[in-house]
């Protein structure tokens, strides 16, 4: 809409003004293409909020697309300060007896030999030290504390070297093996010359230091259980082999001492996960809602009107309210909890949860993920919504669609604008010509004006 403009005599006519009331008038189609592209921006905005709501209804729903991921088992233990345990999803349910007869141990050796300090007397000047086929050399003055240092700075060196005060004004070099178990046992043979000297026990004088087991502060053992009294040895104090799908943590000794461990299905974890994906479909669905009401208020920037938006609310209903065969006894996502209200969102009932896992999970398991061959209500869930996501999606497609209207709407403003600068220039130069010359008339009108009859 033009200003008005004011004629204050013919000569004091403003022409800036009148040149902005004509420019402003002239720009009114960019006005409108801008507003246009605004409202394109903002549905592309809409978009990206849409695909965040859906891939956290999809992160939610693989949660439990599979029998892996759609099983979950607790383990307890009698005594977790002796014995502990873990389970994954693909565990064995199952009752063991455990008897720990020894625990992994990793060997520690210490010097026979002390150094009246760390790092001012040197121990040695020359040699080698050889630990587990790797070797550090010494070729200057060394102390206790730099020798430690080198054999740390060798990463293949099978032991962490400290330095240890054993008494007054005595200091000794400890290795210890960095892993527990008889196979992670070392050997040190000692070739270091010069300094106050550094020594290591050798029992049986074949001048080699750790092969029998007095040469040792700590031997090197390996764990020895029985699981319902099947004998069981490990490297380590971890055992993750002994029962399928679970790791068994070693604490304490003690052969007399038997310690049960329960691994059982663990419906509790199979809610949770439920009760995610309910609450992600609802947050998508009270977005999409916020979407269609703008779009009844005739909002530009809603996608509530937008085919593929509108396909993805009728196909998910229909997904959610489907019969899956399978081979467990549930059909439905209802019967397991899940239930569409009468306002269109999710809600899990939790006695009829609690019913269907009575007796196990396994129904429930077989309902959510199934198989390959018949994926599950989950498993198709979590299938569907990658067709609406990944980079050939409706979605994708749509946002793709989007920006390439802004890009044409900001081709043509930039073409719009190059246009309107050029007239604006022109008419400029037409003012001023204007101006000019009224002011030479004004001139000669005041040099009229001064003559005399």
């Amino acid at each position: 809409m033009s200003t008005g403009i004011t004629f204050g005599g013919f000569n004091n006519i403003d022409f800036t003004v009148v040149l902005n009331a004509i420019m402003q008038q002239e720009r009114q189609p960019l006005a409108a293409l801008e507003t246009r592209q605004t409202s394109l921006k903002s549905r592309v905005t809409n978009f990206g909020t849409l695909t965040t709501r859906l891939t956290a209804m999809q992160n939610a729903a693989t949660a439990l697309a599979t029998s892996s991921a759609a099983s979950s088992y607790k383990a307890t233990s009698t005594d977790s300060t002796a014995v502990g345990i873990s389970a994954s999803s693909v565990a064995v349910p199952g009752r063991y007896d455990i008897k720990v007869t020894e625990l992994a141990r990793a060997q520690v050796m210490a010097s026979a030999s002390t150094a009246v300090d760390t790092d001012t007397t040197a121990v040695a000047t020359g040699g080698t030290l050889t630990i587990g086929g790797q070797t550090v050399t010494v070729s200057a003055s060394t102390t206790l504390k730099q020798l430690s240092e080198a054999i740390n700075a060798n990463a293949s060196m099978p032991v962490l070297a400290s330095v240890v005060q054993s008494a007054t004004n005595a200091y000794k070099l400890v290795l210890t093996a960095k892993n527990t178990g008889e196979s992670n046992a070392f050997t040190v043979t000692n070739t270091l010359t010069g300094g106050s000297g550094v020594t290591f026990t050798d029992t049986d004088l074949d001048g080699i230091s750790g092969d029998t087991a007095a040469d040792n502060a700590v031997q090197a053992t390996n764990a020895s259980v029985t699981i319902n009294n099947i004998l069981v040895t490990s490297a380590s104090n971890n055992i993750e082999d002994a029962v399928p799908g679970s790791t068994i943590t070693l604490y304490k000794k003690d052969p007399a001492a038997t310690v049960t461990l329960d691994i059982t299905a663990d419906p509790s974890a199979i809610k949770a996960k439920l009760q995610t994906f309910v609450s992600s479909y609802n947050d998508l669905v009270k977005f999409m809602n916020d979407q269609t009401q703008a779009a009844v208020r005739n909002s530009d920037a809603s996608i509530g009107r937008d085919p593929g938006v509108r396909q993805l609310k009728n196909t998910l209903r229909a997904a959610l309210g489907a019969a899956y065969a399978n081979t467990g006894t549930l059909d439905y996502l209802s019967q397991a909890g899940v239930e569409m209200s009468r306002t269109g969102t999710l809600e899990l009932k939790e006695s009829v949860f609690d019913a269907a896992v009575k007796n196990g999970t396994s129904d429930v398991t077989a309902l959510l993920a199934g198989t390959t061959a018949a994926p599950g209500a989950l498993a198709s869930v979590a299938s569907l919504l990658k067709e609406f996501t990944n980079s050939t999606g409706v979605i994708p497609s749509a946002q793709t669609q989007i920006n390439a209207q802004i890009t044409r709407i900001s081709d043509q403003l930039g073409r719009m604008e190059d246009r309107l600068w050029v007239r604006r220039m022109a008419l400029q130069q037409e003012f001023t010509a204007a101006d000019a010359a009224m002011s030479r008339l004004r001139a000669q009108s005041g040099s009229l004006g001064g003559l005399s009859l």
